[in-house]
C-alpha cells in the first residue's frame, strides 16, 4: 500500500465531517467501536487518558496540556480533530526526547504520525477492519471512527506516558468515549451541531458531559452559563466525581501580559500565553487545572515546565498570525460564542481604539475573508463579524458542506453595512489570491467562518 493509497483508503469510509445533515442517534454508536476494539485487544486500555470536550477552546486546551507534560519530559500522545491540511495532524506524539527542527511547517504541527508509520499502520489493520465491517452486527466502521482505533494503536505501540484525547462531537456517543480517563474537562459550552446535540444548552451540555463516567476521573471545568453548569454538576454528582471549577475553585487573574493562576496546590505567577484572545487565558488555567489534577494519580508537574509548556503552545489556525505586510489572521471561529470571541481578539489586539477602519490603529482597512458551512448559524457568524469589516471577501471551501457564496452573500446584505464592497469567489484559493492582491501594506487580511476554509487558505504560505 502506497500513501496515496492510504489516503484514499480513509477517504472511503463515510465520513460526517463532509456531510451537512444526518441522523445524530442512529448513525453514532458506541457499541460499534468498542466491539471492533475488542477484536484488536482494546488497545484503549492500556493508555492513560485524559479527555475533553466542550464547544469552543477544546483543541487549544489539549495542546496546553500536551506541551505542559512534554515539558516536564513525559512522551504525549495528542488526538485531535478536525485537521487543517493533513490526515496526520490528528495523531501526534510530543516527545521531551525529541526537539522541533527549525523548519516553520514541521513546528506547527510537531510529531505528527509520519507518512510510513500511517501507511503501515493502515495495512496491519486493514484486513480486521474489513472483516469487522462486513461482520459488525452495528454497521461499518465511519471514518473518525477508523481514524480513532488507530490512534489507540499507535500511542500503545509507541508507549505513551499518557495520551490526550480531544472529542470530536458531543462526546456521549463520540468514538473517544471509549477511554477510560483519569482526567476528564469541560471547556466552555454554547449552541453548536443542534441538529444533532439538541437545540437547548442544557440538551448540548448532557451530551458533553457524558464523557464523565468514572468514579476515578476527575473534572476540570472552564466557567459555564448557569443551565451548563448545573448539568456538569448533576453528572459528577450522579457518577461520583470530583469537579474542579474554575472561578471557584481554580482562580485566576491578568497581570499585565502575564498570567497568574490559584489552585488548591499553589500558586503560580508570570506564566505567559503566546496563544491570542481573552479565550486563550481561559484554556491555559483548565489546561493548568487538569495537570494539577494529575497529583491524585502521583504524576507531578513542577512550575518550570507549566511555565515554559504554556509558553510554547502552539494551536495553528486559531487567531494565528501567518503574516505581518500585509497582516493575515487566520481563525476557525464557526459559531457565534466563538465569532464574539475572535471580534474581541482583534479589537484588542490589531484595531484602533476607534472602529474598524480609524486612524492611528495597527491596521488600515480590515479584509474579511469568509466562508461558513452550511450546517452553522450563518446569520450569527455574519452579525458578529461583517461589521468589523471594510471590504468583505466570500469563498466556500472544497467541502460538501459548505453554505453557497451566494448564500452567505443574501445574509450579509440583510446586514445593511452601508454599502460594503462585497466580492464573491468560487474557491478559497481565489479568495487568497484577490485579498493579497488587494491589500495594502498596513491592512489586515481576516480569514475565518470554518477550519477547512482556514486549512486551505493556510495550505500555500504567505
Amino acid at each position: 500500500m502506497t500513501y496515496p493509497e492510504a489516503i484514499q483508503y480513509i477517504e472511503s469510509f463515510i465520513n460526517y465531517e463532509k456531510i451537512t445533515f444526518w441522523p445524530y442517534k442512529k448513525s453514532l454508536k458506541l457499541e460499534r467501536i468498542k466491539d471492533f476494539l475488542t477484536t484488536i485487544e482494546d488497545p484503549q486500555d492500556r493508555l492513560k487518558c485524559i479527555h475533553i470536550a466542550g464547544t469552543k477552546g477544546k483543541g487549544s486546551t489539549c495542546a496546553f496540556i500536551s506541551y505542559i507534560l512534554r515539558q516536564a519530559g513525559f512522551k504525549v500522545g495528542l488526538y485531535t480533530s478536525p485537521h487543517l491540511s493533513d490526515f496526520r495532524e490528528r495523531i501526534r506524539i510530543l516527545d521531551s526526547r525529541f526537539l522541533a527542527p527549525d523548519s516553520r511547517t514541521d513546528k506547527d504541527f510537531e510529531g505528527m504520525i509520519s507518512q510510513d508509520e500511517l501507511r503501515g499502520l493502515i495495512e496491519k489493520l486493514k484486513p480486521k477492519i474489513e472483516k469487522y465491517n462486513k461482520d459488525s452486527k452495528y454497521g461499518p466502521l465511519s471514518c473518525f471512527e477508523f481514524y480513532t482505533s488507530l490512534a489507540f494503536v499507535y500511542f500503545k505501540e509507541k508507549k505513551v506516558d499518557l495520551a490526550v484525547l480531544e472529542t470530536g462531537l458531543g462526546g456521549r456517543l463520540d468514538a473517544t468515549n471509549v477511554a477510560k480517563p483519569l482526567v476528564c474537562a469541560i471547556t466552555p459550552i454554547s449552541y453548536e451541531h443542534t441538529q444533532q446535540l439538541g437545540n437547548t444548552l442544557t440538551e448540548i451540555a448532557i451530551e458533553k458531559s457524558n464523557i464523565i463516567k468514572s468514579r476515578q476521573a476527575i473534572v476540570i471545568t472552564a466557567p459555564q452559563k448557569k443551565e451548563v453548569m448545573q448539568v456538569i454538576r448533576n453528572r459528577c454528582k450522579e457518577v461520583g466525581v470530583k469537579l474542579y471549577e474554575v472561578n471557584k475553585d481554580i482562580s485566576f487573574e491578568k497581570t499585565g501580559k502575564g498570567l497568574s493562576i490559584k489552585t488548591g496546590f499553589g500558586e503560580y505567577s508570570d506564566l505567559k500565553i503566546r496563544l491570542l484572545g481573552e479565550q486563550q487565558l481561559i484554556n491555559g488555567v483548565v489546561a493548568v487545572g487538569v495537570i494539577e489534577a494529575l497529583r491524585f494519580y502521583n504524576i507531578n508537574v513542577g512550575i518550570d515546565s507549566i511555565r515554559q509548556g504554556l509558553y510554547n503552545t502552539i494551536w495553528p489556525g486559531r487567531c494565528e498570525v501567518i503574516s505581518r505586510n500585509p497582516l493575515v489572521v487566520l481563525d476557525g471561529a464557526q459559531n457565534i460564542a466563538s465569532s464574539r470571541a475572535l471580534k474581541q481578539t482583534i479589537k484588542e489586539n490589531f484595531s484602533a481604539e476607534s472602529a474598524a477602519g480609524g486612524k492611528g490603529g495597527k491596521y488600515k482597512r480590515l479584509i474579511l475573508v469568509l466562508g461558513i458551512s452550511k450546517d452553522k448559524d450563518i446569520d450569527g457568524i455574519c452579525n458578529e463579524l461583517c461589521p468589523l469589516a471594510d471590504e468583505i471577501i466570500l469563498t466556500q471551501a472544497d467541502n460538501p458542506r459548505a453554505a453557497s457564496i451566494n448564500f452567505i452573500e443574501q445574509v450579509v446584505k440583510r446586514l445593511k453595512l452601508d454599502k460594503m464592497p462585497i466580492t464573491k469567489t468560487e474557491s478559497v484559493q481565489e479568495a487568497r489570491a484577490y485579498s493579497l492582491s488587494i491589500a495594502k501594506k498596513e491592512d489586515l487580511i481576516l480569514v475565518c467562518g470554518s477550519l477547512f476554509v482556514v486549512g486551505e487558505f493556510r495550505d500555500v504560505r504567505i
